[in-house]
């Protein structure tokens, strides 16, 4: 009975928070639409979240370009297709890898930054301070943020398809020895808008999916230091589980 009990709570916090997060996008949303006005608001949050983290979006999209090559050959190899190397490599990075990995490297460093900042904000009172000067917190600090992240996630996929395409073909061409001509061909013959479009799809959903935690457990972090770092970790751990979830139900959806 005891075990009962524990469980209905759990199913009807998971609820409630489900609920409230709901709000708290409603709210936002109803925000988004007057930064029209202010849009450096928006252009400073996507330098924020966007371009701070291309480092690591290009270092890890060019070795995992590389790593995909290596093994793409050595599997094809043993069929005689190795000349479909390119083929196989974009479209596991087009579909699955790109937005799969940029959305978690994402969540590791600009979403721990929106949450961290956000909850800093919070825990020396200066949300507080603006609320006292009649400036909605939610227009000038969580929107900005969450429209930045969103906007950012799509151009960082497409940086991470480029270079892995690159580290790809550097191995596969220059490397294994694979007839350029034939990466190209088998790529651009295979390869489709649809293969594309799922792509982008999934980086927008993870973009969205990946902003909202953090900027909710930032701005409903507990005032304190201590607070901070759970919502910081928080936003990792859900935003990761979110990132797996989601992307199995899209790839089934687009099958």
């Amino acid at each position: 009975m005891s075990a009962d009990v524990v469980q209905d709570g759990v199913v009807l916090r998971s609820i409630a928070r489900i609920g409230r997060i709901a709000i708290f996008f409603a709210q936002m949303l109803v925000q988004c639409g007057q930064l029209v006005a202010r849009p450096m608001l928006v252009t400073n949050q996507i330098f924020n979240a966007g371009a701070r983290s291309l480092v690591i979006i290009m270092l890890s999209g060019l070795f995992t370009g590389m790593v995909l090559a290596l093994l793409g050959f050595n599997v094809l190899q043993r069929f005689g297709s190795q000349d479909a190397l390119g083929f196989a490599t974009a479209l596991t990075l087009l579909k699955e890898l790109g937005p799969v990995l940029t959305a978690l490297l994402f969540a590791g460093r600009a979403g721990t930054a929106l949450t961290s900042e956000i909850g800093l904000m919070r825990a020396t009172d200066q949300l507080t301070a603006m609320q006292m000067m009649a400036v909605d917190p939610l227009r000038y600090v969580v929107a900005p943020r969450f429209l930045g992240g969103l906007i950012s996630m799509p151009l960082l996929t497409a940086v991470f398809d480029a270079v892995g395409l690159f580290g790809a073909h550097t191995i596969g061409v220059r490397v294994m020895g694979v007839d350029n001509g034939s990466f190209w061909s088998e790529m651009q013959s295979s390869v489709s808008l649809h293969d594309v479009h799922e792509g982008i799809t999934k980086s927008l959903v993870f973009g969205f999916i990946c902003s909202l935690i953090a900027v909710y457990e930032g701005y409903y972090s507990d005032p304190t230091a201590e607070g901070v770092g759970l919502a910081t970790t928080r936003t990792v751990v859900a935003s990761s589980v979110l990132i797996l979830l989601l992307d199995y139900m899209l790839t089934a959806a687009f099958i």
